[in-house]
């Protein structure tokens, strides 16, 4: 059985996203055939329907406390030692 949602049945949400992310998400909707309402819309129906994101939220591993240890290490040494500039064809060629 199907169900019919009215105009009247409808409320607006408000939020605030990135210029550059909102254009981004503007042109894959436009080019999949949907709007960006019907995004959310798909995306809040199946959140609502499986209680629960429907994909996986990871943490940016640039962030973890190995590697901000390891960057704090690298900075300090650049400002007590200086640094060697490199082209990247040498980084590679390591």
């Amino acid at each position: 059985m199907k169900t019919i949602t009215t105009e009247k049945e409808k409320t607006n949400i408000n939020f605030r996203l990135d210029k550059n992310l909102k254009e981004e998400l503007d042109i894959l909707c436009d080019e999949i055939g949907i709007t960006v309402t019907t995004a959310f819309t798909i995306f809040a129906k199946k959140f609502v329907r499986e209680r629960r994101l429907p994909f996986t939220v990871d943490a940016d591993p640039f962030y973890s406390p190995k590697n901000l240890t390891r960057l704090k290490k690298s900075i300090e040494q650049l400002e007590n030692k200086g640094g060697t500039i490199h082209e990247i064809t040498e980084v590679l060629d390591d």
